[in-house]
């Protein structure tokens, strides 16, 4: 069952984005990058993080070591090629949880932190914890697109997966 939850949470996170990256192309890059109360400091800043912790998860979940620095780390200046870049890691995405195993898990993962501590944690938990942090991030997104002309997107999941 966690199995097919996590490939449910995967298919609504690609629609989200999807939607709401639509919503946003319709602000200027200006606005896109507007200083704004949040803790990227932009709309552009919060979807360049999404996409640094999507990278530092979908790299430990291979198996690999990847610090969690540079969270606030601008991958991409221009729009169209970091809407682009979501979209390849949306399909990763998709892909790594198409063949999650239930034995896969149970197990867990040791990492280094933002705060350089080493931890040991469930992958479930992990795994759970990743679909979280984007939505998580996609709601301050949400918030910082009503603070624009433009309305922002309707993101409830089930409106999503059964439109």
């Amino acid at each position: 069952m966690l199995v097919e939850h996590f490939q449910m949470l995967a298919r609504y996170n690609s629609l989200a984005n999807q939607k709401l990256y639509q919503v946003c192309s319709q602000l200027s890059d200006a606005e896109r990058k507007q200083n704004r109360p949040a803790f990227f400091k932009s709309i552009h800043g919060t979807l360049n993080h999404i996409l640094v912790g999507d990278c530092i998860w979908l790299t430990r979940f291979a198996g690999k070591q990847i610090p969690s620095t540079m969270l606030d780390a601008i991958l991409y200046e221009d729009y169209e090629e970091l809407w682009t870049a979501r979209r390849v890691e949306d399909e990763r995405i998709e892909t790594f949880v198409a063949n999650l195993t239930a034995e896969f898990l149970h197990g867990t993962i040791e990492y280094v932190n933002n705060a350089g501590k080493t931890c040991i944690d469930p992958v479930n938990l992990l795994v759970a914890h990743f679909f979280n942090h984007q939505t998580h991030h996609r709601g301050q997104i949400h918030d910082m697109v009503t603070q624009t002309t433009i309305s922002p997107p309707s993101l409830d999941m089930h409106r999503l997966i059964r439109p």
